[in-house]
């Protein structure tokens, strides 16, 4: 092994810290795509831990970025604490049923107090990820994504339409709910740093549809509180992701108090950087047009694209990635791209 591939674990640590590093770091949200080209099916991945580790391992090995992700899905969580989730189809990941969880103010003191060496997937995630850092040791950079931030898990225990009104017109039976997702987010991510990741990252989509009044009202808060407990107990890193155009919100979201933040395809990093000030950014190549649908020169087009606007910026940390999860028709050789387009010297 190169001295390069055994520092990416130090590359990207350096990079998030802002310290010089020699080149670009790199963590392509790479989750169903492991899967898909080890031709793994999706409930496999979703429920054996064994596989979902093959599947991270190998893409590991196969590509070596200096980061990787564990992860499974967006319901994770809100599986745990209860709701009915299932596959809707063969090649397709585990979501609600639609079924809401939550109707009632009675409803939420049904729901048991976090546990997360035996609710839900919980364990199963665990079981990957003590697989997974077996698999890759110290070389690789981990990040486990302990799923959603508590207004998320709130839409999906309610109905994001339910949540959304709720955080108008009946906020108090909201943030009831919320303040039970809010120790379930803590206890899982607590759970993920114990077996030794170097990242923790946590998904609050639905919070971009707020507004930004909305969102400083109702999901930043909670996004503080739980940044905050994770930061106190574990020491490691936390990152925000909300998809789509976070461009109104995106200063509140650098409030949150996250140390990385990860924006989508659509926001511009050079206004970003200008926006979050020192806050860690990771991303942004579109994950469809170009990662999935694009040519590798495209790839590597847009890669130093993206480089060119950080460093114009005066911006040091940074992480480059594909703006949200990896399409799984995404070829190989245009992650190849997007990894040597990052490795290139001045």
């Amino acid at each position: 092994m190169s001295d390069e591939q055994g520092s990416s674990r130090r590359i990207v640590a350096d990079s998030l810290a802002g310290r010089a590093v020699g080149r670009v770091a790199t963590g392509p949200l790479a989750v169903h795509w492991c899967a898909k080209r080890l031709g793994i099916s999706l409930r496999d991945y979703t429920l054996d831990p064994r596989c979902m580790a093959k599947c991270v391992v190998r893409y590991w090995e196969d590509f070596r970025p200096d980061a990787i992700w564990i992860s499974a899905d967006t319901w994770v969580t809100a599986g745990a604490m209860g709701a009915a989730v299932a596959f809707p189809g063969e090649g397709q990941p585990m979501c609600g049923t639609g079924r809401p969880l939550v109707s009632c103010a009675t409803d939420i003191s049904r729901i048991a107090a976090p546990h997360a060496e035996k609710q839900g997937r919980f364990p199963i995630m665990l079981e990957a990820l003590e697989r997974i850092k077996r698999g890759v040791g110290k070389d690789a950079f981990v990040v486990a994504c302990f799923d959603q931030y508590p207004f998320s898990l709130a839409c999906a225990l309610m109905g994001i339409e339910n949540a959304m009104t709720a955080a108008s017109h009946d906020r108090r039976s909201l943030e009831s709910l919320m303040d039970r997702c809010a120790e379930y987010a803590i206890e899982y991510a607590g759970a993920l740093a114990e077996r030794g990741v170097d990242m923790l990252s946590g998904g609050d989509s639905p919070a971009g549809l707020l507004g930004p009044r909305l969102y400083r009202e109702v999901a930043l808060p909670y996004e503080q509180c739980v940044i905050a407990a994770l930061k106190s107990r574990t020491k490691l890193p936390v990152s925000l992701h909300i998809c789509g155009n976070t461009m109104p919100i995106l200063a509140d979201m650098a409030r949150s108090g996250a140390d990385v933040l990860e924006p989508d395809h659509q926001v511009d990093l050079g206004e970003a950087c200008r926006i979050v000030g020192p806050t860690a950014i990771w991303g942004n190549l579109d994950p469809v047009a170009v990662l999935a649908r694009g040519t590798p020169d495209r790839v590597k087009s847009a890669a130093r694209s993206a480089i060119a606007a950080i460093r114009a910026a005066g911006h040091r940390r940074f992480v480059l990635s594909s703006g949200c999860t990896l399409a799984m028709e995404t070829p190989d050789e245009n992650v190849r791209a997007m990894l040597k387009a990052a490795r290139e010297r001045d």
